[in-house]
C-alpha cells in the first residue's frame, strides 16, 4: 500500500497500528535510536510521519497483528474536511459494492480519489462491509464533537417500540420513515429487527455527507434481501420530498435547540394542525411532521430534550396531541443514553388514529415511563445497563393497549384530566414519584440496615477508642520518591488521553478527578491503546489535588487513570499496600506536600511521607488502618441511610400515613430541639 510522508500520525495512533499499548509505542522511542524522528505536534502530543513509522513497524517486526485498515484510516483524517472525509468513505463503500464502478462523488480532490481506490481495494480484500464499518466508526470518533448519533441499543430499542406499537398491517410490507436520518443508525436497526418482507427504508439528511454516508450504510445492512432504500439530501421541515407518504413507523432523532428551524417560511404550513410550533420549540415542528406521515394506525418514536414536555410554549400543542390520542406514551431514559450524555433525554411515543373502532386503551390515559433510576450513577459515556433498561421499557410499553394491565414500577397510567392542566407537563417523574415511594418491607428492610450499619459503627468505635496513641513513639519516615528509588514501589502517573474513545463493545474504565467529586464512578470508556496508567487489583490509587487528595487501594477491575491521579505498585516484600494507603491518605501528609495555593493545586506525590517500619509490623498498622477506612465508609452509609428514612418516613406522614388511636394520636411525642 502506498503512503504519503505529510500524513501524521500520533503515539496513539501508531499503538493502534501496532496492536499494543501506547506505553510500548513510548518505550520503542526510547530505546530504539531507529525510531521515527518527530515532525510535528509538541514533546506532550508528537507526530510522526505514516510512511516512516509504518517502515520502522514492518523492518522490526511490530506488525504482526495489525490490520491494513488501521493504515488507510490516517489518511482519511489527513484529507483535513470532514465533508471530504466523509464523502470519500461513502464513495469507497459504493466502489467496494460495485467494482466496475469508477465515477467519483463530485467534490473530491485528487488525492481523496486515489484514496478511495485504495480503499475499495483493500475493503474487497478485507471484507467490504467491515472496512466500512471500521472507516465509518472512526471518522464518527474523530467528529464527535460535530456530530449526534443514536446508539446502536437506542436505535434498536426505539425500533422495536414502533414495531411492537403499530396497529394493523400496511400494504405491500413494512414502510420506514426517518426525516432527519444522519448516518442512517435508525433505519439500520428497523432493518435488523424487522423480519418480514417487502421493507421500504426511506429518509432525509440536509448534509451531503451523512447522507452519503447513510445510503451507504442501508445498502450494507440490507445485503441480500429485497429492500427499497432511499435517501433524500434535502432539510425534511423547509422541502419535504416526501410530501404524499403514509409509513407504518417513523423514527426520529432531530436537531435539538435549533432556533432558524423555518419559522417565517412555514407559518402557514399544512402539517401544523396542533399549531403552529413556537421559534423555540423545533423539536415539536418535528413531532408534527412524523404525524403527517403515518397511516392510520403508524406509530413513531421520536428522542427528545426532557424540556419539550414541560417548557410553557409548547403547551398548547401538547395539549391538543393528548386530546387527539396522538401522545400515547412518555419514557424518560437515563442519562448516558445518548448526546448529550449528561442529559436524561425522552423517547415520545405517537400513533395515528386507526380506521374503524378505536382500539387499545381511550385517549384519556397516557403511559407515561420513567426509566431514569436505570442509569449507572457517574458513568454517563458508558451508558446505562441495555439489557435492563430494553427489558424494563419494552415490558412498559407491551401494556399500550391494555388499560388493565400491571405496569412495571416506575410506569402509570395518567388521565387526561389530570395531564391538561396549566402546564400540561408530560414529564414522567413528576406522575411516577408517588409510585415509586418503598413499600412497608422495604422501609423496615431499610431499619434494619441502618439497625446492623450502627452495630458495626458501634463495634469499630469501641475498638478504634482503645488505641493507645499517646504511646506511639516518633518513628523515621521515607518519602514516596524515596521508595521508588529503593524498588519498594513503582509509580505510575495518569495522563489526559489523546483519545479517549474506545473501540466498538471494548475498553477500560476511565477514571478522572471529576468523577471522584461526583460518587468516584468511573464516567469514561478509553481505548486500551491509549491508556497510559492503569490501576490493577491491589495498587494504591492516589488523588494528587488538593480538593479531591485522597488515597486506596484499587479492588476491582483494572481501570485507566486521567490527569493527576496515580498508581503506586508496591513490592509485597517491602510494603503492605494498606499500610501505604493509611499513610498516604493522612490529612497532614496531604497538607505537607500541597502548595494550597487553591483548591485545585496539586499535592506533590513524591513528598508523601511513610513511616519505616519492618514488614511485620507494617501489618499491625495495616489492620487498623483497614478498620479506620470501614469507619469512615459505616458513617457515610449510615447518614445516607437515616436521611433516606427521614425523607420517605417525612414524605408518608405528610401524607396521613400514621396509625392514629381514637383519640387520634399515637401518643406522647417529645421534640428534641
Amino acid at each position: 500500500m502506498s503512503t504519503t510522508n505529510a500524513v501524521p500520525v500520533s503515539l496513539a495512533e501508531i499503538a493502534r497500528i501496532a496492536g499494543v499499548g501506547r506505553a510500548a509505542v513510548s518505550n520503542w522511542r526510547r530505546r530504539h535510536d531507529s525510531f521515527p524522528s518527530r515532525i510535528g505536534g509538541t514533546d506532550v502530543s508528537p507526530q510522526f510521519s505514516l510512511s516512516e513509522v509504518e517502515q520502522w513497524l514492518r523492518s522490526n517486526g511490530k506488525l504482526t497483528d495489525a490490520g491494513a485498515r488501521e493504515f488507510l484510516w490516517p489518511r482519511f483524517e489527513a484529507l483535513g474536511s470532514r465533508d471530504e472525509s466523509g464523502l470519500a468513505i461513502a464513495e469507497a463503500a459504493r466502489r467496494m459494492r460495485s467494482p466496475r464502478a469508477r465515477s467519483a462523488a463530485p467534490g473530491l480532490s485528487a488525492e481523496a480519489k486515489e484514496l478511495v481506490g485504495e480503499a475499495a481495494r483493500l475493503g474487497r480484500s478485507e471484507g467490504p462491509r467491515m472496512t466500512f464499518e471500521f472507516l465509518l466508526q472512526r471518522w464518527l470518533d474523530t467528529h464527535v464533537r460535530q456530530l449526534s448519533t443514536t446508539p446502536t441499543p437506542l436505535a434498536a430499542l426505539m425500533a422495536r417500540i414502533a414495531l411492537d406499537s403499530r396497529l394493523g398491517e400496511g400494504d405491500g410490507g413494512l414502510t420506514v420513515f426517518d426525516p432527519a436520518c444522519g448516518t442512517g443508525h435508525l433505519a439500520a436497526a428497523a432493518a435488523q429487527e424487522y423480519d418480514g418482507p417487502g421493507l421500504t427504508l426511506l429518509g432525509c439528511e440536509r448534509d451531503p455527507a451523512l447522507a452519503a454516508l447513510a445510503s451507504a450504510r442501508l445498502d450494507f445492512a440490507t445485503e441480500g434481501r429485497d429492500v427499497r432504500t432511499e435517501i433524500a439530501t434535502v432539510d425534511a421541515l423547509r422541502d419535504d420530498p416526501f410530501a404524499g407518504l403514509r409509513a407504518d413507523i417513523a423514527l426520529c432523532n432531530p436537531p435539538f435547540n435549533e432556533r432558524d428551524w423555518g419559522y417565517e417560511e412555514l407559518a402557514t404550513d399544512q402539517r401544523w394542525t396542533h399549531g403552529l410550533p413556537p421559534r423555540t420549540e423545533p423539536e415539536l415542528a418535528w413531532v408534527q411532521h412524523l404525524l403527517t406521515h403515518l397511516r392510520p394506525g403508524g406509530t413513531a418514536v421520536i428522542v427528545l430534550p426532557p424540556a419539550v414536555a414541560s417548557r410553557k410554549a409548547g403547551r398548547r400543542i401538547r395539549g391538543s396531541l393528548l386530546r387527539t390520542g396522538l401522545l400515547r406514551a412518555v419514557v424518560a431514559l437515563p442519562p448516558g443514553c445518548a448526546q448529550p450524555h449528561s442529559v436524561s433525554l425522552q423517547l415520545w411515543v405517537l400513533r395515528a388514529a386507526p380506521e374503524g373502532p378505536q382500539a387499545g386503551p381511550s385517549a384519556q390515559d397516557a403511559l407515561l415511563v420513567d426509566a431514569t433510576r436505570l442509569g449507572k450513577p457517574g458513568a454517563r459515556e458508558q451508558g446505562p445497563d441495555w439489557d435492563a433498561l430494553t427489558g424494563f421499557v419494552l415490558s412498559a410499553v407491551s401494556e399500550l393497549d391494555k388499560p388493565g394491565g400491571e405496569l412495571p414500577e416506575g410506569a402509570v397510567w395518567v388521565s387526561l384530566l389530570d395531564l391538561l392542566d396549566d402546564e400540561v407537563d408530560v414529564t414522567p417523574g413528576r406522575y411516577t414519584a408517588s409510585g415509586s415511594e418503598p413499600s412497608g418491607v422495604e422501609l423496615a428492610a431499610s431499619w434494619d440496615e441502618l439497625a446492623v450499619s450502627l452495630n458495626e459503627l458501634g463495634d469499630l468505635t469501641k475498638y478504634l477508642s482503645k488505641i493507645d496513641l499517646m504511646a506511639a513513639e516518633p518513628r523515621t519516615t521515607a518519602t514516596v520518591g524515596d521508595l521508588v528509588k529503593a524498588g519498594a514501589l513503582t509509580l505510575l502517573a495518569g495522563q489526559q488521553p489523546s483519545d479517549s474513545t474506545a473501540p466498538q463493545g471494548a475498553g477500560v474504565p476511565l477514571l478522572t478527578v471529576a468523577d471522584l467529586l461526583m460518587d468516584g464512578t468511573p464516567s469514561g470508556l478509553l481505548d486500551p491503546a491509549a491508556a497510559q496508567a492503569v490501576a490493577e487489583e491491589g495498587d494504591v490509587v492516589v488523588a494528587g489535588v488538593v480538593r479531591a487528595f485522597r488515597a486506596w487501594v484499587h479492588q476491582g477491575p483494572p481501570v485507566a487513570l486521567g490527569p493527576q491521579l496515580y498508581a503506586l505498585r508496591v513490592t509485597p516484600e517491602k510494603l503492605d499496600a494498606h499500610f501505604l494507603a493509611g499513610c498516604l491518605r493522612a490529612p497532614a501528609n496531604g497538607r505537607q506536600a500541597g502548595t494550597h495555593a487553591s483548591s485545585s493545586s496539586r499535592v506533590d506525590i513524591r513528598r508523601l511521607q511513610v513511616l519505616q517500619l519492618p514488614v511485620e509490623e507494617q501489618t499491625t498498622y495495616a489492620e487498623t488502618f483497614r478498620r479506620l477506612t470501614a469507619f469512615e465508609a459505616l458513617l457515610t452509609r449510615a447518614g445516607s441511610l437515616g436521611k433516606g428514612l427521614v425523607d420517605d418516613v417525612g414524605d408518608r406522614l405528610a401524607a396521613g400515613g400514621l396509625a392514629t388511636t381514637r383519640s387520634g394520636m399515637t401518643g406522647p411525642v417529645r421534640a428534641h430541639i
